[in-house]
């Protein structure tokens, strides 16, 4: 029996690592760099801020300061009680970039809308007079770096994009964060791989929402921001909206543009990912079951079988998360960690499912996708 499990879990591995779309192969996914020459483009950068006055001002900097990329920012004030609206205005007159900044007062949230989206619609909406050649969907904790927009910007044009999205560099400074954040873009990688989201023959599609970049005639032609008003994963869902609408799409990692906002301890990042795992599973006490068993044959069982009394399972065992290590390692190194830590994904995998099912008992008690006070993914029976 153990050597049965160490071959299923060294095949799913060699599977993942030869034919399903490379998604590991994190440098080749990285946004292109390259100077180039400016593209003549006018963007209107949309930023939800909900209680952001922390890490707003390095955003709003960061976007008013970008060159060769004629910006305007729409800052929507989603009823924050912290000052964020005030923090967001004096950095725009610091960098002499006042007149660029919108900021919108938020109306109260709407029925049937997660908060950040219906933000996000009323920047939009604001920023659609402007007549922008794209939008640039980004959150309030998002640092730009003084290059990459432009060259995102390049991409979206030269290749005739209809979204582009960078997955921005997560902080990764802590024990938690070194352990479970490169394992966070190593899963949503595997689940929505770049390769795939680029074919126009693949149904795959996905996005990062930190950092969006996306057409106004492609947002219309989807349904708008209104298609995807009650998805809690709302940048892939945007994405595949986008994509089954016909349009084309790219997903790849940032090099230098990064989340200011920390998750420093375990529990933090455990109620990150509980907001929306279940979500992901559909809400299905059945996917949750067929998930566990597989991330436990494709992540633990190499592991475990070192303990086994079979020798042929154990050597399979070391094979599968020799493959397993091999993988991760690009991602590890991409967060500029020693690679040991590739050697820690078995364990990550044990935290996220148990962040996944309490994501599920959440859901389940009628607090399913909570954030900043709101509940954004209620069950029906709650």
């Amino acid at each position: 029996m153990f050597t049965v499990i160490g071959t299923i879990s060294l095949a799913i591995w060699i599977y993942l690592a030869v034919a399903h779309g490379g998604f590991w192969q994190a440098r080749k996914f990285m946004l292109p760099e390259g100077e180039g020459e400016p593209h003549a483009v006018r963007v209107a950068a949309v930023v939800p801020a909900r209680d952001e006055a922390v890490v707003v001002a390095r955003c709003v900097t960061s976007l008013l300061s970008q060159k060769d990329v004629e910006l305007e920012l729409f800052l929507v004030d989603d009823n924050s009680t912290d000052g964020t609206a005030e923090v967001a205005r004096g950095a725009a007159r610091a960098c002499g970039a006042e007149a660029r900044l919108t900021v919108i007062q938020g109306s109260p949230l709407a029925a049937g809308w997660s908060g950040k989206l219906w933000a996000a619609q009323q920047g939009v909406a604001a920023a659609t007079g402007r007549r922008p050649d794209f939008f640039l969907l980004t959150d309030a904790d998002i640092e730009h770096s003084g290059a990459e927009l432009k060259e995102l910007v390049a991409l979206a044009a030269d290749e005739r994009l209809d979204v582009a999205s960078l997955m921005v560099r997560l902080y990764c400074t802590s024990v938690a964060e070194r352990m479970l954040i490169p394992a966070f873009v190593f899963f949503f990688f595997k689940l929505y791989p770049p390769r795939w989201i680029s074919d126009a023959k693949r149904k795959v599609a996905g996005a990062a929402g930190g950092c969006i970049l996306i057409r106004p005639e492609a947002l219309e032609k989807a349904g708008g921001i209104e298609a995807v008003r009650r998805e809690v994963i709302d940048d892939c869902a945007l994405a595949q909206a986008v994509k089954q609408s016909g349009g084309r799409a790219w997903l790849g990692l940032a090099g230098e543009t990064h989340s200011i906002r920390p998750y420093e301890t375990f529990a933090e990042i455990g109620r990150m990912i509980s907001r929306s795992a279940f979500n992901q599973l559909q809400h299905s006490a059945a996917l949750l079951a067929l998930s566990f068993m597989g991330m436990t044959l494709i992540y633990l069982a190499p592991v475990l079988l070192l303990f086994s009394r079979s020798l042929p399972g154990a050597i399979m065992g070391v094979a599968a998360w020799l493959v397993m290590v091999a993988c991760y390692l690009p991602l590890v190194r991409y967060y500029r960690l020693p690679a040991l830590w590739a050697f820690t994904l078995p364990a990550a995998a044990v935290f996220y499912m148990g962040a996944t099912f309490h994501s599920a008992m959440k859901y389940w008690r009628g607090k399913g996708g909570e954030w900043k006070g709101r509940v954004q993914d209620p069950s029906r029976s709650a």
